[in-house]
């Protein structure tokens, strides 16, 4: 009976003893920097994941938790950063790059040339003041391999429109603070300043599998913005007139 008690008592020791290096082992996501989903790794991971950042530190890494890689750069617009290219990297391929020298390798010269490439695909649309583009960024894939995306402000006339009707509103807003009591006057500035700063702008995401796709691609979304801003209503409406007289 003893003997049993024993077994029992060691053995609740021992789960207790290995849940707590589990969790020594892992960090919170909040150590990583930015991230998608709620990655976890291992502390050699985190230490080599810490490496990495400092070893590129002229791109902005982004640590995807597995289950949302495929969601990630659906997200690219919250994250793009106009002074650094973004790389999307999933826990799993940290884990791996931590241990596995030749992997590693492997995976660290693919990030460097796709971001010697976006480099050029963005210096390139600089000198063709192509100043639409809010920024690059790269997922490093399963395969061996990277995909690359470009965030691109819309200059519709419509978000013109609708930028300016805001601007006039704020203004009407600030002249209407004068009359009011302090406290209410500052709770409306608080709100006006929050609606001017959240979703002022609207952007597309253009995806490709490769630096040439993503410079014909993002090309293509100039010329078409292009010839939609010159064109008449009228022009607009080619094609699109339906004959009701039948």
């Amino acid at each position: 009976m003893t003997s049993g008690i024993t077994d029992t008592v060691n053995a609740l020791v021992n789960k207790v003893t290995n849940d707590a290096e589990n969790v020594q082992n892992i960090r919170k996501s909040s150590d990583y920097g930015r991230t998608v989903g709620e990655p976890k790794l291992s502390d050699k991971a985190a230490e080599y994941y810490a490496d990495l950042k400092k070893k590129f530190g002229n791109l902005d890494f982004i640590l995807v938790s597995s289950d949302q890689k495929e969601n990630a750069k659906a997200m690219a617009s919250s994250f793009a950063n106009p002074y650094k290219m973004v790389v999307l990297i999933d826990e799993e391929k940290i884990e791996r790059m931590a241990t596995d020298e030749s992997f590693r390798n492997k995976y660290e010269a693919l990030i460097a040339n796709s971001a010697s490439g976006l480099s050029q695909l963005k210096s390139q649309m600089d000198s063709s003041a192509a100043s639409n583009i809010v920024g690059y960024g790269l997922q490093v894939e399963d395969d061996g391999t990277t995909s690359f995306f470009a965030v691109l402000r819309k200059s519709s006339e419509a978000q013109k429109e609708r930028i300016e009707k805001k601007h006039e509103e704020n203004v009407e807003a600030r002249k209407a603070e004068k009359k009011k009591e302090a406290k209410e006057a500052a709770e409306e500035r608080i709100e006006a300043n929050r609606e001017e700063v959240l979703g002022e702008e609207d952007v597309d995401i253009i995806m490709a599998s490769s630096i040439e796709e993503l410079t014909k691609k993002i090309d293509d979304y100039n010329q078409n913005a292009r010839m939609n801003s010159v064109m008449t209503d009228a022009e607009k409406m080619v094609g699109q007139h339906i004959d009701f007289s039948c």
